[in-house]
């Protein structure tokens, strides 16, 4: 059940992030436009304003709910993934106390790779 949009801040720079947006989109066509994205890319002072630190919106997904809360990390894609049919079994097996804190280290893990790489440019 949807209850309000929800606003991903995700990062424009990151061409495996746009690639998981627009896979997202595709997935969500069935769900009423229920995802509002936004770039993150040189919004420091809009995000720091949310009381998101920029610092961790490059690391961790951030989520914002119809509410006003923000989600983060594994919560985020829970709360993103349950808004589509398809993925909500996806949503549900993340959640689980085993795979969870599993997933977010693999996530750190690739994120710090990632923006290693984009550091060495």
């Amino acid at each position: 059940m949807n209850s309000g949009k929800l606003t991903v801040f995700y990062d424009g720079a990151c061409p495996v992030c746009v690639r998981d947006r627009r896979w997202y989109e595709k997935l969500e066509e069935h769900t009423e436009d229920s995802v509002q994205w936004l770039d993150i890319t040189g919004r420091d002072d809009e995000l720091r304003q949310l009381g998101i630190d920029p610092y961790h919106a490059l690391r961790e997904l951030h989520v914002q709910d119809a509410q006003g809360q923000i989600h983060r990390e594994m919560a985020a894609y829970i709360l993103l993934m349950a808004r589509v049919p398809i993925l909500k079994p996806v949503a549900w097996l993340i959640a689980l106390p085993v795979i969870r804190p599993t997933l977010a280290w693999l996530y750190h893990r690739w994120v710090a790779r990632r923006l290693g790489k984009r550091n060495e440019t």
